[in-house]
């Protein structure tokens, strides 16, 4: 079972990066989407390198699936750092409205100054974030229709697009990018629990029952509400597999001698986290 900190880093990632710093120009405002449920994991930390000292925003996109409670702390956290946040969500549509009007406020003495030219020109934002944030489906939402590739795996859009809104700015779409060595164990662990890392690559089993721990841990009532399983059950599994089996003869993934069909139950607990079908969890919280 996979142990050592994962990674994934196609030559494609590699070109996004190239594309980012040489399209720097062109655009007045980053904006980085990032997944609600995992602020810290799913934030590149080169992107901060390759655009400088460039006005940007944050997104936490994908807000429906993880606990506005935590969601709200992040927020508070990145104001406390003096940038901007956003919660938005590219399922319900919720937030869009937001984006708008938190661009228009970190670049208000460019607006101004083009104002005092008599010029009108249209704002242009580049959308950056890792693979499988929701990019495409936010950027859908805001043009109302569907302009950008949708798909629900990392590695959909693999060049850059201009795409024009009608919320006051056009929009630099970049593919998904994630850095080439994941430093902490855990922030591979999460991309691969959320699907940011393709599965084809991946121990699904091995992360099934890291999710196991994480749910175990954070959100042990929709855990066990989920699937069934007592406290007094849960409390006596000492290791996270031994939950991962627990779940699998909750829902009778068995095969023939009684064993657990891990193969159904790793694929059934990953769909149903990333579904929310288990509830809105989030992974990470900011530190306090």
């Amino acid at each position: 079972m996979q142990s050592e900190v994962i990674q994934w880093f196609p030559g494609h990632m590699a070109k996004t990066r190239r594309l980012i710093s040489e399209n720097l120009k062109e655009v007045d405002i980053i904006i980085e989407i990032l997944d609600a449920r995992i602020p810290y994991s799913s934030k590149n930390p080169e992107i901060a390198r390759l655009i400088g000292d460039k006005p940007s925003l944050t997104i936490l996109n994908k807000a429906s699936l993880a606990d506005k409670t935590i969601t709200q702390k992040w927020i508070d956290y990145y104001k406390s750092q003096g940038k901007y946040a956003i919660s938005v969500d590219c399922i319900t549509g919720e937030g869009l409205s937001l984006i708008s009007g938190a661009v228009k406020k970190i670049l208000a003495d460019k607006i101004e100054r083009y104002e005092n030219k008599g010029m009108n020109k249209k704002l242009r934002a580049m959308f950056v974030g890792i693979p499988n944030v929701g990019k495409s489906s936010l950027i859908n939402k805001i043009c109302g229709s569907k302009k950008a590739k949708v798909e629900n795996r990392p590695g959909v859009t693999l060049n850059k697009q201009w795409i024009p809104t009608n919320i006051g700015f056009d929009l630099m779409d970049m593919p998904g990018v994630l850095w080439p060595k994941f430093e902490e164990k855990a922030v591979g662990e999460n991309l691969a629990i959320t699907g940011a890392i393709k599965d084809a690559i991946l121990d699904t089993e091995y992360i099934a029952v890291v999710l196991c721990g994480r749910l175990k841990a954070l959100a042990p009532e929709l855990f066990m509400a989920r699937y069934k399983i007592k406290e007094e059950e849960l409390n006596a599994c000492e290791m996270d597999y031994e939950v991962f089996e627990l779940v699998g003869k909750k829902r009778g993934f068995l095969i023939s001698g009684g064993e657990i069909n891990t193969e159904r139950t790793a694929a059934t607990l990953l769909e149903e986290f990333r579904s929310a079908k288990i509830g809105a969890i989030s992974l990470e919280a900011p530190a306090e």
